[in-house]
């Protein structure tokens, strides 16, 4: 879905790069996945490094950069619709992330469950790694990323 005009190579450039935000997140999930899979770690972290770095050297850089994308982009009207919605569906999964950081280290305390979490663990990351992925090629096209019942909670927040 293309509305609201058109876009500009640089728009969607910068509608892409929130989406490095919930990528980051979602390493603290990865262990799993990247032990199964060291080629991609070989791809997907030199892609971070230079986020990473930045989260390394400042602190509560997720925070602060969460509520910086929040009130800068997602709530100023004078940028273009298409960036905002890219970067409060990137906040959106980064959400998510957060959340299943809350319930999978106490679904860790439960005896028994530890193959589940760490399945569940490599879900969020993949899911993550798929939708990031799609919405950043999305974005590159200059279409918005459609992902059922996440972007539905976008266009409430963004008009």
């Amino acid at each position: 879905m293309s509305w609201h005009g058109s876009t500009t190579v640089r728009d969607r450039i910068f509608a892409s790069l929130p989406y490095l935000v919930p990528l980051v997140t979602s390493l603290s999930f990865s262990s799993n996945v990247f032990q199964q899979f060291p080629a991609l770690a070989k791809v997907v972290i030199p892609i971070l490094s230079p986020v990473l770095l930045i989260y390394s050297v400042l602190p509560f850089a997720n925070l602060i950069i969460f509520f910086a994308l929040f009130f800068l982009v997602v709530r100023n009207e004078k940028i273009l619709h298409f960036i905002r919605f890219n970067t409060m569906q990137a906040l959106l999964v980064d959400i998510l992330l957060f959340i299943a950081a809350l319930i999978l280290p106490i679904l860790t305390q439960v005896s028994g469950l530890n193959l589940i979490v760490v399945a569940l663990s490599s879900v969020v990351f993949l899911g993550t790694l798929t939708i990031v992925i799609f919405a950043v090629v999305q974005s590159l096209r200059g279409l918005y990323a459609e992902v059922p019942t996440l972007s539905e909670a976008v266009y409430m927040q963004v008009r």
